[in-house]
């Protein structure tokens, strides 16, 4: 049984590191990019619809074309699209279930070998099939973080090129050039989509799809009511810029302020499982009883669903929206 784990383990680290080795290069995504913008500007229609075509992300061929072929019609299939788009990530929906899938047993078999209880062996394989999924959020939420970061510095930078006599074409070109790496992302794609012959609504109403700043889709309801109505765009955005500015101020002052509870809770959640793992590296005929016997098995399960429970309530506590 022991070889047969350890040949499981060797096998799928063997699989992932040849999946990671043989992944695209920077120059083929940025040349399937450019062919994704071309095909959406040809394709584009009236209707605003959050999907692969509408956020500038075609299907791309991944390493498991017919498991992508096969999930295409499912639901979670259009938002894992998103999903992806968001965290600026090139897996397909095949990529992401093999990933997870290598994870999920991965884990099953490291949780055996050290702690044969099946329901902790469930659920670090729960824990090991979230794991991809977690990363994507993560990497959505950092990148969103430092976009959200860089727009008021880019709104200013839009609102100088509008008073220096730029149109409001040449002013989004300016910001795509000389605005901080994840804004300026997003705007040069505003920029081609404009080339290409999209209008000016459509690319701005894609681009906050593509980014669920809160920010940002003020940003673009303030410009095109300035674009139906009328008034002085360098106005609005100059009182856009202050708002936002004043938001982030207000966002770090709550996060300074809950930072202790937030690291209460950490500690408090991750304190006892370290614990048990010492312990049972350390001495293990002292964890043996819990690890082995039924009672202490109903002991973990109780502990582990109080340490849950706890983790939430704390987390919920200082979580406070700006």
């Amino acid at each position: 049984m022991l070889l047969l784990i350890v040949f499981l383990g060797t096998l799928l680290t063997s699989f992932v590191l040849v999946l990671w080795i043989t992944r695209r290069t920077r120059s083929e995504k940025a040349v399937q990019q450019r062919v994704g913008d071309i095909h959406l500007a040809r394709q584009a229609d009236k209707t605003r619809q959050l999907d692969a075509e509408r956020i500038l992300k075609l299907d791309e061929p991944g390493k498991f074309q017919w498991l992508d072929r096969l999930l295409s019609g499912f639901e979670f299939s259009a938002q894992f699209k998103v999903l992806a788009v968001q965290a600026g990530s090139a897996w397909t929906i095949g990529t992401f279930v093999i990933y997870s899938g290598a994870a999920g047993i991965l884990t099953f078999l490291v949780a055996y070998v050290f702690f044969p209880a099946v329901l902790l062996d469930g659920i670090a394989a729960a824990l090991g099939l979230m794991a991809p999924m977690v990363y994507l959020k993560h990497r959505g939420h950092h990148r969103l973080a430092a976009f959200n970061q860089g727009l008021p510095d880019a709104i200013d930078l839009m609102a100088r090129a509008l008073r220096a006599g730029h149109s409001l074409s040449s002013a989004i070109e300016v910001l795509s050039e000389q605005s901080g790496a994840g804004v300026a992302t997003e705007f040069n794609v505003v920029f081609r989509q404009q080339n290409f012959g999209l209008p000016l609504r459509d690319a701005l109403l894609q681009m906050a799809d593509r980014v669920p700043s809160k920010d940002l889709r003020f940003l673009v309801t303030a410009m095109l009511v300035q674009k139906e109505t009328g008034g002085n765009l360098t106005e609005i955005l100059d009182r856009t810029a202050h708002v936002i500015r004043e938001r982030i101020r207000i966002g770090g002052e709550v996060r300074v302020r809950t930072a202790q509870g937030r690291l209460t809770g950490t500690i408090l959640s991750l304190l006892p499982v370290l614990m048990l793992i010492l312990s049972s590296l350390l001495n293990p005929e002292y964890a043996r009883i819990l690890l082995h016997d039924p009672v202490g098995h109903k002991l973990l399960y109780v502990g582990a669903g109080l340490i849950l429970a706890g983790s939430i309530f704390i987390r919920r506590i200082v979580d406070i929206q700006v």
